[in-house]
């Protein structure tokens, strides 16, 4: 009876099996950066051919390409609500945003200038306000129609490389940093409410638990850490002795229970999170050719994506 009850146990447990369903060509470039629309059907990615693509992840066509003034780009963001604005940056230090309802030809563009650093990630809050991260250790939250900095947050002591809004609550985000910390901040008043401890090396990626009261990061120490708000500390650390890469990017399962993240050794692993951190669920059937750079779970929870210096996206679900 035991032995049934542990193959049966086992049997629930088994990771989902994940297929490549689609591949994004069209870029001639490391593709940077990747974000998912509200509506889970549409994505934008950035890549260093100087193009913004904005694709249809069911068709594979591509809707938009925006030429970019600055082809050093390093991420993107797309608008959650009604989906009809991207934002990007890069190395000119400048959040550009563009309206996706417009004609091409009068494309209305906000340039956000403020960052004395490259930006290095940007998250709409909804239509009007967006979050920026910066190589200059800080982040800034703005005015997109004004252009003004309605907050500036700088307590980290290093570049900061990545931000991530809480699904849960619009006054609160994670930002994560070249400093080994997490940061959790309150918008309202600009302060820093948290911090977090416990990698060894730059933290390239952030991201929310979908209740809001956990989050995620990755780092270029190989791991990926789990920490929770309510006890203030660190609930999972997940790291294999085999994988030695780089941790690029964090993302979530919509019910919580894996963990994706994307390394510099061409692959995506998917970590349980209720698991001792010590053996990855699953990798991909087939890895990218070059590393991963991005990734994302759409918000209906059904799609996976991931964005790779070899030019391609990849839909997996």
């Amino acid at each position: 009876m035991g032995d049934m009850s542990t193959a049966g146990l086992r049997e629930i447990r088994k990771p989902p099996s994940t297929k490549l369903r689609r591949t994004l060509k069209g870029h001639f470039g490391k593709v940077y950066a990747m974000h998912w629309a509200g509506d889970s059907h549409s994505l934008v990615s950035a890549s260093q051919d100087g193009k913004l693509i904005v694709w249809n992840a069911y068709t594979t066509n591509k809707t938009q390409a925006i030429p970019l003034r600055s082809s050093w780009v390093m991420t993107c963001a797309f608008e959650q609500g009604k989906n009809n604005m991207v934002a990007c940056g890069g190395l000119d230090n400048l959040c550009s945003v563009y309206r996706l309802d417009q004609p091409q030809n009068v494309r209305a563009t906000k340039e956000l200038a403020a960052h004395d650093g490259y930006l290095s990630c940007c998250r709409f809050l909804d239509e009007g306000h967006i979050l920026t991260s910066s190589g200059d250790s800080t982040c800034m939250y703005w005015d997109i129609e004004t252009g003004e900095i309605l907050k500036s947050f700088a307590e980290h002591k290093s570049d900061v490389m990545s931000v991530c809004t809480s699904p849960t609550n619009k006054d609160i985000f994670v930002s994560g940093s070249v400093d080994c910390t997490a940061k959790i901040w309150d918008i309202r008043s600009g302060k820093c409410v948290q911090t977090h401890a416990g990698h060894e090396s730059d933290i390239n990626s952030v991201d929310f638990f979908s209740d809001g009261n956990a989050f995620a990061t990755g780092s270029d120490d190989s791991t990926c850490r789990m920490f929770d708000l309510r006890s203030y500390c660190e609930v999972n650390c997940f790291e294999n002795g085999k994988i030695t890469a780089g941790v690029t990017s964090v993302a979530f399962s919509k019910s919580g229970r894996l963990l994706f993240a994307g390394y510099d050794d061409n692959n995506c692993y998917a970590w349980d999170t209720i698991s001792n951190g010590k053996m990855y669920s699953f990798q991909l059937p087939q890895p990218h050719e070059n590393r991963v750079s991005c990734l994302g779970v759409n918000p209906k929870g059904d799609a996976l994506c991931t964005g790779s210096w070899d030019t391609y996206l990849k839909i997996w679900a």
